[in-house]
């Protein structure tokens, strides 16, 4: 029994030693497995997206990403590295992998060119296709301004058509003007993805354009892929993802002038399961103590005051401080069968100001300050070839929740040189208010693309967004919110067919379905003392096209047209519960848009020429118009109506000019002709304002700007970066030209700055230096109601890149 019992022992423990030299085996072989990641670009450098990378021997493989980058896991051995795309010359590469091997491969892909009936085709990068597409939309590449301290707004200036407004310095109201449309018309988006209520922080003017890759601009007419209710056009940010990297760090800190610091912080991971995450920060902050021209209100012995509006004075700006900080972390899995990109993320940021002036600059504020904060979790999921080769399909979702305080509780009330005196009266510089108001939004997307073929492409887009304000006076402790809160909510739906039978031409159809929700508190009485709770909706739908046909290989013609509206913003409704002033009655705009352009593009040695014109035609109506208004005793506000019809003609001019990477020059030209376009009033009688220019509103700027470049100045990879850019913006009229005369006070005057920078590189890029002089002739600048912006600045620059 015992010789019985120690048998069955030993055939256990020759079991138990079979199986585990059986899972070592496994882990073993797990532990072999080697791993090959890299990138793929083209021969400018720019990422090639979506190129096949494989093995020849076993035909393992996979994609490269938005980035260009790859990751394949692959067994010990001998093989052929392959990597193809169209267009593209293919890639081989023969590779020996040890066990557990990291191996890294950058490729790089040689564009070539052959006859398919008598059609081109060439591999292009992502921008390259934006500015090929249909659609009037020019793709601007961030990265070659990273090392400067604009922010993106700085670079959209330099857009033929567009122009950004600001009412004074950093972290100021800023509006973008595109094609004659301002303000809300023009839409802003991050990755696809709608900013509306994301909060201050996030303005163009104020997120650094290290944040950015390449920024995308659609004038006038805008795809259904954005699903929004655009009538000026789209300006979408498309930031720098990054993953299938190990990791990457990003990190930069400016200082200048109005004791201005701006910083910019990045950094991310990639793990080789496909597990990443993100950290993004920035923050900036200016005392935005610069000086300004103005008349000075006296006071008075007697309490009285004056004001000599001939006697201009140089005095500085005391009550501007402005700061905002803002941290975003995400986190997800990337390169999945089922999921390409599956993030995470929450955002959080804040934002104080002091109000140094109200909508006009005569009006002077020396307590009045805005502050808030917001808290914003996402979701976002893409997966291209979902269930069927062919669909790709995106899923995006944010709530923010938003909570700004209003305060002005001041007993002083002031002047230009700072003097103060005993307000008489009650408090309150422009409105007695401590006002808190908590905003919720949330918006959710879904869009779907179908690729049958690659003739035919149609695309669905959907967006929903739901918007809640209530507000919360804390002057009264103990006082509740507002008994009836400020609601909206907005859906867009978005379908098009594209055909694409060749290179030389495509053509695509839209329809646009909109429909809007609003309820809110309006006044019963003239004391506004008495509020009732009012409803409405709004449902339309749009239409349009957009076709373009290469007559030559460089010679591209494009036409696009859209019947498209424009519903009411939540502050156009509701106001700022501040300056301004909204009307919930206000109607959507509509408009019929036109664009053509043509673009000449051609490389040749060591010369590369860009060319491009375009006209523009925008017939709008219910036209809403943000106008300055006088609330009695020396105060103004503003307030939204709509204004009837306006008539938008204009062109665009560009031209650009390249020599090897030795040097860049080139410049753009606009004139945009926005006039009032409705003959009678309302009561019959003749527009005193008809075929006027619209107030308010530049019609013809122009910029230029020249680079030069020396490479390998110093140990090989360094690169010393020299630029010159200016702005011209010729005099327009502050009001309506048929009140008074074009060369009246109620003019803008003519305005040329200048920019220059220097930078330096080194070691490829990872450490940089850069200073740069802002309006170096320290013109006097406006863009809004003649606010004066910044004089002369000077501003440096350090930044790393690993």
């Amino acid at each position: 029994m015992n010789q019985l019992t120690s048998l069955k022992v030993r055939i256990r423990l020759a079991g138990i030693i079979v199986f585990i030299f059986f899972i070592q085996s496994l882990f073993s072989q797990q532990d072999r497995q080697a791993v090959i990641r890299g990138s793929v670009k083209d021969s400018k450098g720019a990422p090639v997206e979506f190129a096949t990378v494989y093995i020849k021997e076993t035909q393992q493989g996979t994609q490269s990403d938005l980035k260009g980058d790859f990751l394949l896991h692959v067994a010990p051995g001998s093989y052929m590295f392959c990597v193809q795309m169209m267009g593209y010359e293919t890639y081989e590469q023969p590779i020996i992998v040890q066990p557990g091997e990291r191996m890294t491969i950058p490729v790089e892909l040689v564009e070539k060119r052959y006859a398919l009936q008598e059609v081109v085709i060439e591999a292009k990068s992502s921008v390259q296709r934006i500015n090929e597409s249909a659609y009037n939309a020019v793709a601007l590449d961030a990265t070659v301004q990273h090392n400067l301290t604009a922010n993106l707004s700085g670079m959209l200036n330099k857009v033929s058509g567009v122009r950004i407004r600001e009412t004074g310095g950093v972290g100021s109201e800023m509006q973008v003007m595109m094609d004659g449309f301002s303000g809300k018309h023009v839409k802003v988006f991050i990755d696809g993805v709608p900013q509306d209520g994301v909060g201050q922080s996030f303005g163009l003017n104020n997120i650094p354009v290290n944040f950015a890759e390449r920024i995308e601009v659609y004038k006038g007419v805008v795809p259904v892929e954005f699903g929004t209710d655009a009538i000026g056009g789209v300006i979408n940010i498309v930031t720098r993802k990054g993953f299938n990297r190990k990791w990457h760090l990003d990190a930069s800190y400016s200082y200048g002038s109005f004791n201005t610091h701006k910083s910019y912080f990045n950094f991310g991971q990639t793990f080789d399961n496909g597990l990443t995450y993100e950290v993004n920060a920035f923050q900036n902050y200016s005392d935005n103590n610069y000086s300004v021209d103005t008349p000075v209100k006296e006071f008075l012995p007697d309490g009285g005051s004056s004001t000599d509006r001939s006697k201009i004075e140089r005095v500085k700006r005391f009550h501007d401080t402005y700061h905002n900080e803002a941290i975003s972390g995400k986190v997800g899995l990337v390169s999945k069968p089922w999921a390409d990109r599956l993030i995470l993320g929450v955002t959080y940021s804040q934002v104080y100001k002091e109000l140094q002036t109200g909508v006009r600059q005569e009006i002077v504020f020396g307590g009045k300050y805005r502050k808030g904060h917001s808290v914003m979790p996402s979701l976002e999921y893409r997966k291209r070839n979902l269930f069927v080769k062919g669909l790709d399909v995106t899923l995006t979702a944010n709530y923010n929740k938003n909570n700004t305080h209003n305060v002005d509780t001041s007993s002083y009330e002031f002047n230009w040189r700072g003097e103060k005196r005993p307000r008489a009266g009650t408090p309150g510089e422009q409105s007695y208010m401590h006002l808190r108001s908590d905003n919720n939004n949330w918006n959710g997307t879904v869009s779907a693309r179908y690729r049958l073929k690659d003739i035919h492409s149609f695309t669905f887009n959907h967006i929903i967004n739901s918007f809640h304000r209530s507000n919360q006076s804390l002057l009264t402790p103990g006082s509740g919110p507002d008994p009836i809160p400020k609601e909206t909510q907005k859906n867009v739906s978005g379908l098009s067919y594209q055909l694409m039978p060749n290179e030389r031409w495509n053509a695509s159809l839209f329809g646009k379905y909109y429909n809007q929700y609003v309820a809110g508190p309006v006044a019963t009485s003239s004391t506004m003392d008495e509020v009732v709770r009012v409803t409405k909706t709004i449902s339309t739908t749009g239409y349009g096209a957009a076709g373009t046909y290469f007559i030559l290989d460089n010679l591209q013609a494009k036409l696009s047209y859209e019947k498209v509206y424009r519903l009411p913003t939540n502050n156009e409704m509701f106001g700022d519960e501040d300056l301004e002033t909204g009307d919930i009655a206000i109607k959507p705009e509509n408009s019929h848009n036109v664009n053509f352009n043509m673009s000449f593009d051609e490389s040749f040695d060591k010369h590369a020429v860009y060319l491009e014109g375009g006209l523009i035609y925008r017939d709008i109506k219910d036209y809403i118009q943000r106008n300055i208004t006088g609330l009695g005793g020396g105060r103004y506000g503003a307030a939204y109506v709509n204004h009837g019809k306006v008539l938008t003609k204009g062109y665009t001019l560009t031209a650009r000019y390249n020599f090897s990477n030795l040097l860049s020059v080139g410049g753009n030209f606009t004139e945009i002709n926005t006039r009032d376009n409705v003959a009678t009033t309302i009561t019959g009688s003749p527009s005193n304002t008809y075929k006027a220019r619209m107030p308010n509103v530049p019609y013809l700027f122009a910029n230029a700007d020249i680079t030069f470049y020396r490479h390998n100045l110093g140990p090989k990879g360094n690169v010393l970066t020299v630029s010159y850019d200016n702005f011209f913006v010729k005099s327009f009229p502050l009001y309506s030209e048929a009140l008074g005369s074009s060369e009246s006070k109620s003019v803008v005057p003519t305005q040329f700055s200048h920019n220059v920078s220097v930078s330096y590189s080194l070691k490829e890029g990872r450490y940089n230096i850069s200073f740069e002089c802002q309006n170096l002739t320290d013109e006097k600048l406006y863009d809004n109601f003649s606010l004066q912006k910044a004089g002369r600045a000077f501003y440096g620059k350090l930044r790393v890149s690993l």
